[in-house]
């Protein structure tokens, strides 16, 4: 018999494997039927979805291993990220979704919460001023008017499987919608910027790199604060607080 292994688990959701199943479960059913939704449109590898019981979703594993890790060096290849890239781009090509995703947040909305946070992170002591100021900085690069498109609305690394050279899965679509194409970039290549040439190459066009590393700013500011309150070191080498450092 398979025995049962948690993936993650914090108070909003909780992912368990059993074998090559995958059960999601969430407290907000709406995100599980936005992910529902992505897959069948995305025009990219996905899981097969077995079965759907709110508020359980159950998936098939899709082959192969993941992109990297937040935090570790990746293995992969060059072609594997440039193949990502490619995978990212016709996603971006795609009709778009009927919904707005993570990745298109009202830029006043944005603006808003990143002031609040930056106030939170420095009032707690959780981060030095200079460092929150110089990337609240950085940050102001992404608001701009974007034209949406198909975002997957958090490609972070470990949810981009590869096989070789080339992608087998991309995984947990809850986030997913209309959105700015640059934040997909940005969150996939966190903390991985290296591999950032090799992924605007098989992307296939021409992007601003400010903004995409304004992006970064963006997604660390705002991630740190939950991180720390869900169980998660956004300290961690390479990490989110990483990141941050990496601007000053």
């Amino acid at each position: 018999m398979d025995e049962v292994k948690m993936v993650v688990a914090h108070s909003e959701r909780a992912t368990l494997r059993v074998g090559d199943v995958f059960l999601k479960v969430d407290a907000d059913q709406a995100r599980i039927d936005v992910e529902v939704e992505a897959m069948a449109l995305a025009p990219v590898p996905t899981p097969k979805v077995l079965w759907h019981k709110p508020p359980v979703l159950a998936i098939a594993a899709v082959p192969g291993t993941a992109l990297g890790r937040l935090g570790e060096p990746s293995t992969a290849s060059p072609a594997a990220w440039a193949a990502a890239g490619a995978a990212i781009r016709r996603l971006h090509d795609a009709p778009l979704p009927p919904r707005s995703g993570q990745a298109g947040r009202g830029l006043d909305e944005l603006a808003a919460d990143l002031d609040g946070e930056c106030e939170w992170l420095v009032t707690n002591g959780v981060l030095p001023a200079d460092l929150v100021t110089r990337n609240r900085q950085v940050a102001e690069a992404a608001l701009r008017p974007w034209t949406p498109v198909f975002t997957h609305g958090d490609l972070q690394i470990d949810h981009v499987f590869v096989d070789g050279d080339g992608i087998t899965g991309i995984i947990d679509w809850s986030e997913a919608g209309q959105g700015d194409a640059l934040y997909d970039l940005a969150t996939v290549t966190l903390g991985h910027e290296e591999h950032l040439g090799d992924v605007v190459a098989g992307y296939g066009t021409d992007v601003d790199l400010d903004v995409i590393r304004a992006w970064g700013s963006v997604r660390s500011l705002l991630n740190v604060r939950w991180l720390v309150e869900h169980g998660f070191d956004p300290f961690a080498p390479g990490c989110e607080v990483d990141v941050l450092r990496s601007r000053l």
